[in-house]
């Protein structure tokens, strides 16, 4: 799977204007995702953009079963 540009800016993006209460799951944030219109294949794509991006602190990654998301802001 190739990582498009600017794909965490989105997911950034449309966190930032629906303020979750809590980290969500990859499917939670894809399901966010599409209710704001932006288009990713699946949860494993989000997973995986907000996991390489955890590797610069961008991300915290909670690793419980399921894991679930929260972006550093």
């Amino acid at each position: 799977m190739r990582i498009r540009r600017g794909e965490f800016e989105r997911i950034r993006s449309v966190l930032a204007e629906a303020d979750p209460d809590g980290p969500l799951t990859a499917r939670e944030i894809l399901a966010v995702l599409e209710e704001h219109g932006e288009e990713f294949d699946s949860p494993h794509q989000v997973a995986t953009v907000l996991g390489r991006r955890a590797e610069y602190g961008d991300v915290e990654i909670i690793r419980d079963q399921p894991y679930r998301y929260r972006i550093n802001h």
